[in-house]
């Protein structure tokens, strides 16, 4: 099908992730987030049960996620701290039951190398690090792993506290961070196309930093890796509308949408089935899909 292609420039486009291939030329991946967390921002703890998280991580692929992202521990530093041994705890039966239930690709949130290891031997395909590769020995341990890794922006990272973070300007210091990250991820020996990076949307970062992020994303994509933004339901969102956690899903349409014409391909999100159809329409408005069911009477 012929379509218009947005100029990224991605290394490596065309992806196998697990058990599923991309072309992030033209496709954009939904990420469902599956907290096995008892103080997630979002679901308040709805799906630290067992058997919750997996039935949220198979609904949300019947729904349409290409992508489920298991985690064990909140970016928030309002929380006790857990070891490794706890947190793997949390996520590795997750990760085996949905391993076993379907295809879809699979990353943990995890900063820590011993969790990263234990969640690839269950079944993981992805390390999806919101510390950026600096916990000692992560980036060996995915390079050895063969994993693919996303690279993802914080000043402090997971369960660290930074007061009233600044920045002279938060694109171009987010964007050195994550190249220089890259670099470091690279020398580790993680391939090239196993790297998607994340510019970190609120993790240390207020709302004015969130939304320069967004009207400037190009300069993150640019950078030539397969970008992630994790917008969901972010407060963010919720400053800027005025709106409660639980009335942020058109807003958070919105901006998706925006981050996608701006070169992201990978949404981090909550709302599934929602983001699945506002993401398929992008996709037929840029020329990537047709419509699902065409009428042929011209009359």
């Amino acid at each position: 099908m012929s379509g218009e292609k947005l100029p990224l420039g991605t290394i490596s486009p065309v992806r196998r992730i697990g058990q599923r291939e991309f072309d992030f030329e033209r496709q954009v991946a939904i990420m469902a987030i599956v907290n096995r967390t008892p103080n997630s921002f979002h679901d308040q703890g709805s799906t630290f049960a067992l058997d919750n998280a997996v039935a949220a991580a198979k609904k949300a692929v019947d729904d349409g996620a290409d992508w489920v992202d298991i985690g064990g521990f909140a970016f928030s530093a309002a929380q006790a701290p857990i070891d490794a041994a706890e947190e793997i705890d949390r996520v590795a039966p997750v990760i085996a039951r949905v391993r076993a239930a379907t295809d879809a690709v699979i990353s943990v949130d995890t900063h820590r190398p011993e969790v990263a290891r234990a969640a690839i031997e269950a079944g993981a395909d992805v390390i999806n690090d919101t510390n950026g590769l600096r916990e000692p020995g992560m980036a060996e341990a995915a390079a050895e792993l063969g994993a693919t890794v996303v690279v993802t922006h914080s000043l402090g990272g997971p369960g660290r506290r930074v007061f009233r973070p600044s920045y002279s300007d938060v694109v171009t210091e987010v964007a050195a961070f994550l190249r220089e990250r890259v670099a470091y991820a690279l020398d580790a020996g993680i391939a090239p196309d196993r790297i998607i990076i994340d510019p970190g949307h609120d993790l240390n970062k207020n709302t004015f930093h969130s939304l320069e992020l967004t009207r400037r994303l190009e300069e993150i994509t640019a950078i030539g890796y397969p970008t992630l933004v994790a917008l969901s339901n972010k407060d963010f969102i919720g400053e800027t509308l005025d709106r409660p956690q639980t009335e942020r899903k058109e807003g958070t349409i919105a901006v998706n949408v925006v981050s996608i014409l701006k070169g992201a391909r990978i949404l981090r999100v909550h709302d599934v089935a929602a983001t699945v159809a506002s993401v398929r329409m992008t996709e037929a408005v840029l020329g990537w899909r047709g419509p699902l069911a065409p009428s042929h009477n011209l009359a």
